[in-house]
């Protein structure tokens, strides 16, 4: 049976560089060299792919929806000039004080996503760069992946280790695209397995 074959991406960190500052405005969306790439190179080799993104600074009055929709637009031109594309962006508006169920570490987002998309998210690899994304990737069912381009490029390596040592499934990357390299490569050994053509 044909199943869309999904990734779920965090954004900040992962598909541009991390500021401790809200990103406000699309020429503050800067993207990490070679993630663009690899996103065009999931979507070449038939992967879908959607952002999860917590953007408190919605909830905080920091950002209005215009301006939200101004930077994910920046995201899409610039992936678009790389052959690339983000399917949907999801994102949670919410303060940590609002206690909703969409918050990364909480699994709402996943969930929404898997339904908007009729997979299950067993079979969704969730690209992360913190403990609070990799645990939402774990309560959604998600396989957790860790890359250390972002907010986890900034831990000292035993921190990393305690990161994983907490959701001992995941797998580090050092980027989104060594985790493409990764994920392509898994599927072509299963593409080859026994009974196959080559």
């Amino acid at each position: 049976m044909f199943s869309t074959k999904l990734v779920i991406l965090g954004r900040d960190g992962i598909l541009n560089e991390f500021r401790e500052g809200h990103v406000t405005d699309p020429e503050e969306w800067r993207p990490i060299p070679g993630a663009l790439e690899a996103v065009a190179r999931l979507n070449h080799a038939g992967w879908h792919a959607a952002v999860a993104t917590n953007q408190a600074g919605i909830g905080r009055g920091m950002i209005d929806m215009a301006a939200v929709n101004a930077v994910h637009a920046r995201m899409n031109q610039l992936l678009l000039a790389q052959g690339g594309r983000i399917d949907a962006v999801f994102f949670c508006p919410h303060t940590p004080e609002d206690d909703c169920d969409c918050r990364k570490p909480k699994p709402g987002m996943m969930i929404d996503i898997g339904h908007r998309y009729g997979v299950d998210l067993a079979q969704v690899p969730m690209v992360c760069d913190t403990l609070r994304d990799l645990q939402a990737a774990q309560a959604a069912g998600c396989e957790p992946h860790l890359v250390l381009s972002g907010r986890a490029a900034a831990a000292g390596d035993e921190q990393v280790r305690q990161m994983l040592a907490q959701v001992p499934v995941a797998r580090s990357h050092a980027d989104l695209g060594a985790f493409v390299d990764f994920l392509l490569a898994r599927d072509d050994t299963a593409d080859s397995g026994p009974g196959s053509l080559s």
